[in-house]
């Protein structure tokens, strides 16, 4: 068996994105505009940095090992697989899942991403240690990791104009300080509480200076998820507090299954979308691309999938950047022009299927520190061996593979031999999440037996099974949040087994969730092995490009209301206006908004602002329609039934009537 570094240098090759896989979700829509998210997957506490005309990205992946992913950009929209700069931190039992203990829901998370003077830096925390410093002189590494003599909570640090280090950290009350020339620990004397608590800032702070002004955005739930940030003439204050740059913005996604006080694993409470501004916006920061122009990116919580990243434009006014468009402050479009022309063909970052052939597929990360001298990609060439040690439970199994499910509609199917199964193995496929379940194969005195186990239900559903060679598959709907797991015992027809499976939100992993490979002895033995041969992943509506109906005469109606406006009696005909953007004619004549919102039928001019709208789609379904004269978006007004375009964005309940179903 090979070195556990080498077979770490294997995982970490960046393999190319996904050019032989089928169709994935991609946030450029290949007519120079973008959909957000960027990924249809999690990425959770972004930090985004510029190094001349390139950009580059990491976020936290707590027990996730590697770590620290590094992606690039061109464009801000379509991003490239780097590496990983972190292999693994084992800092003891619970990071291997040794003594019953685990990490889950710790370990690396937040980082601050930095470069200066030649050197990339990412500085992250870590849960019951000291803050991390990983350095660089490539973003493809090597990376080196340095523990610092503290522990910084959302830390963020700038490198200033004049030489010196500033780091600033903390929740609503924030601590800031100068770094010394180490990095690896503050100036004595310097530290110093910038702002108070109840005065509005949060947590995840961004620390930035832009010209002669200092400014810092974070995050905070205060009725809603929001981004509030402060600025300064110097990093010592005083400080001046925006109570939100960002609000509101959740794409009209309703908020789905989650655990009562996203810990209490016994009660998932229902989707609920009068449930407002839980998903919003609210952990990012800001970025300027060579040209001037200015962009910010969030994370905003996207249900059981997981944290998802947001891109949007920032309009700057009285000296603060908001994200949106003017018109419409703090709000930000789902699609719009991306921030950099290209004629690149729209790709992802990631390789999701896997034919185990000598390397790791980029997308793929252990569940805690693995154990190298219990997998290979050599003892059977052409397929994943992972031998079984015992543990309690599957979340207590050692050498489990994941990688982040996907979204809208994704489904997984693993291709297994368990002939190598002792008494008391189980090997297969789960969706790791709380609760987690999983589709696996069993060993038992009597033979091999199909098992479906929940961790809220335990072992629902069991079959005896004479194959050994059989093909495992989750499918996905993150709409609906159901899963459906079903076996084949030769890849074509497939059965399932128990009822569907209810995907939730929680914090107890502080993930979303995660498709793994997993097998481990029941009996408290070491027993034999499993051979996966190859992992398959499919995406439904993989394409994120909004389904405009051009050349079409279309009938709107507001989503769920039988309430509509006049204007909207008869057939409008959907005319291109190019980048996503429509006019709708009755005639000779257009839908025209006015500066007030008013909306009227007015003589077309191909020209006009006020007869163009930008075509999106909400998160939670139906059409949305902003106007270009506004950047507020196209409703009928529920008091007086006009149609007006007024409205800040939509809701999941469709409160305002901005969602529209098309009829034909």
């Amino acid at each position: 068996m090979k070195s556990f570094a080498s077979l770490i240098a294997l995982a970490l090759v960046a393999t190319p994105a996904i050019a032989s896989e089928r169709p994935t979700w991609t946030a450029d829509n290949g007519n120079g505009t973008y959909t957000n998210p960027l990924f249809y997957d999690e990425f959770s506490d972004p930090d985004m940095i510029r190094v001349g005309d390139d950009f580059y990205l990491t976020g936290t992946t707590m027990h996730a090992m590697p770590g620290l992913p590094i992606l690039h950009s061109k464009d801000m929209v379509n991003w490239d697989f780097v590496g990983y700069a972190l292999d693994t931190l084992d800092l003891g039992p619970a990071y291997r899942l040794e003594d019953g203990k685990n990490i889950y829901g710790q370990g690396i998370w937040a980082p601050s991403f930095r470069y200066h003077d030649g050197t990339f830096y990412i500085f992250s925390n870590v849960n019951h240690a000291m803050t991390q410093m990983f350095t660089a002189k490539s973003p493809k590494g090597p990376w080196t990791r340095t523990p610092m003599k503290r522990t910084f909570h959302d830390l963020s640090v700038l490198f200033d104009d004049d030489g010196k280090a500033y780091v600033v950290w903390g929740y609503q009350e924030l601590h800031l300080a100068q770094l010394d020339a180490s990095l690896t620990d503050i100036v004595p004397g310097s530290e110093r509480i910038i702002t108070q608590k109840g005065t509005g800032l949060g947590e995840g702070s961004h620390f930035y200076k832009f010209g002669k002004t200092y400014y810092i955005t974070t995050a905070e739930y205060s009725g809603s998820f929001r981004m509030p940030a402060a600025r300064a003439t110097s990093p010592l204050g005083p400080w001046e507090i925006n109570p939100s740059i960002s609000e509101h913005e959740d794409f009209g996604l309703a908020k789905g299954y989650h655990l009562r006080g996203n810990k209490d694993l016994a009660t998932i409470l229902p989707p609920d979308p009068k449930l407002r501004d839980a998903m919003s916006m609210h952990q990012g920061g800001i970025i300027q691309t060579p040209k001037g122009d200015w962009w910010g990116w969030s994370m905003f919580e996207g249900n059981s999938v997981g944290r998802l990243t947001a891109l949007s434009p920032v309009t700057w006014k009285d000296g603060w950047p908001y994200f949106g468009l003017p018109g419409n402050l703090g709000r930000s479009p789902r699609t719009w022009v991306k921030p950099i022309a290209s004629a690149a063909a729209p790709r992802a970052p990631y390789q999701r299927s896997d034919s185990f052939d000598g390397a790791l597929a980029n997308v793929w990360e252990w569940n805690h520190v693995p154990d190298p001298a219990r997998w290979s990609l050599t003892e059977r060439p052409g397929s994943l061996r992972l031998h079984t040690a015992p543990a309690s439970d599957f979340l207590s199994a050692r050498n489990t593979l994941t990688q982040r499910a996907i979204g809208p509609q994704s489904t997984i199917t693993a291709e297994l031999d368990a002939s190598g199964l002792a008494v008391g193995d189980v090997a297969g496929l789960a969706l790791l999440n709380r609760p987690y379940a999983w589709l696996g194969v069993e060993r038992g005195a009597n033979g091999l037996s199909i098992v479906r186990f929940d961790e809220n239900g335990g072992r629902i559903a069991s079959a005896p099974v004479r194959a050994s060679h059989l093909w495992l598959r989750a499918a996905c709907d993150f709409d609906t949040e159901q899963a459906r797991f079903s076996y084949s015992t030769d890849g074509t027809h497939f059965t399932d087994l128990g009822p569907d499976f209810t995907t939730v939100y929680q914090l107890l992993t502080f993930q979303g969730v995660r498709s793994g490979l997993f097998a481990y002895n029941q009996h408290s033995a070491a027993g034999g092995f499993a051979d996966f041969a190859s992992v398959g992943v499919t995406e439904g509506r993989p394409e994120s490009r909004p389904t405009i109906p051009f050349g079409k005469s279309i009938t709107l109606r507001p989503l769920g209301s039988d309430r509509t406006a006049a204007l909207l009696q008869a057939p409008l005909l959907v005319a291109d206006r190019k980048l996503g953007r429509v006019a709708l004619l009755s005639g000779r004549k257009a839908l025209t908004v006015a500066a007030d919102g008013a909306v009227s039928l007015q003589p077309v001019r191909a020209d006009s602002p006020g007869q163009s709208f930008q075509w999106m789609e909400s998160l939670s379904g139906g059409a949305v329609l902003m106007s270009l004269a506004t950047s507020r978006y196209l409703h009928v007004d529920p008091a007086t039934g006009a149609l007006r375009a007024d409205s800040p964005g939509p809701t999941a309940d469709n409160a305002d009537l901005a969602r529209f179903r098309i009829l034909p």
